[in-house]
């Protein structure tokens, strides 16, 4: 990685259940393309001044393990579902070995949501041993700066619920999406990579299908585009890619785009 360039890796590509997806013996969660096993969907960032996560879901501690990643300068949330923030607790060794409260960028509702979640961490009872941390409420559409980098968050939403994406120079990273506005969609323009969420082939009410997929990458114009938190219900990796135009892709577990800083 060159200087000034940002690393991003996927950590996890797959939707809530993971592939392959307990109890389940389709061709998919049965294939021996090692793309087709899926952890829960997370994003590294990796800049010469930080490394950033987007979301810690139930597979946070093994990602980290994998990628030997024994520093963060924070966890970035895109929203509150347990496939996205399972893997919070897991930050104690961090606090531990470096002894620092783990930056928390997150919406106002998401950190009202995790206070639920893990009411423990934030009940102000300082328990010992309990993961520590210090929120930093973001707010779409207004820009704040981390490891070197503008993150513009984007807001879009999963059924109801809102979710935050980010753009982070020329790139960008929408995960759990169905749809989203005009005005946060022309927040994207001049994106050269975009990260996008695909669950299936077939309809569903939260999340996009490929086929709505491919048409909003058309729309938005991107160089390149990857999909990711993938169900074992769109298929084999190798037999989709194929199906997709040539700058559209699945991404995998440990694939890695480096680009320019800027």
């Amino acid at each position: 990685m060159g200087a000034g360039a940002v690393r991003f890796t996927f950590l996890g590509t797959g939707t809530s259940t993971g592939v392959p997806m307990l109890c389940c013996d389709c061709r998919v969660c049965t294939s021996d393309d090692p793309r087709d096993r899926r952890l829960r969907s997370s994003l590294l960032v990796e800049t010469e001044q930080a490394t950033v996560v987007i979301d810690c879901g139930p597979d946070f501690r093994q990602q980290m393990l994998h990628h030997g990643v024994t520093f963060l300068d924070a966890i970035v949330f895109t929203h509150e579902h347990k496939d996205h923030t399972a893997g919070l607790d897991e930050i104690r060794p961090f606090n531990f070995v470096h002894q620092y409260r783990m930056p928390l960028y997150l919406t106002e509702r998401v950190l009202g949501e995790l206070k639920q979640q893990y009411s423990y961490i934030f009940s102000g009872n300082d328990y010992p041993g309990i993961p520590k941390v210090e929120p930093r409420i973001i707010t779409p559409g207004e820009p704040f700066e981390l490891g070197g980098l503008q993150w513009l968050p984007i807001e879009a939403f999963h059924y109801k619920i809102p979710v935050t994406g980010f753009r982070i120079g020329r790139f960008a990273y929408l995960t759990d999406i169905k749809t989203i506005a005009d005005d946060q969609l022309a927040l994207l323009e001049g994106v050269e990579v975009l990260v996008l969420s695909v669950l299936r082939k077939k309809p569903h009410i939260a999340h996009l299908t490929l086929d709505e997929a491919v048409a909003l990458v058309e729309k938005i114009g991107p160089r390149e585009a990857y999909f990711t938190h993938i169900s074992h219900l769109l298929g084999r990796h190798a037999e989709v890619e194929a199906e997709l135009p040539a700058h559209m892709h699945l991404a995998y577990d440990g694939l890695q785009i480096d680009m320019p800083g800027g």
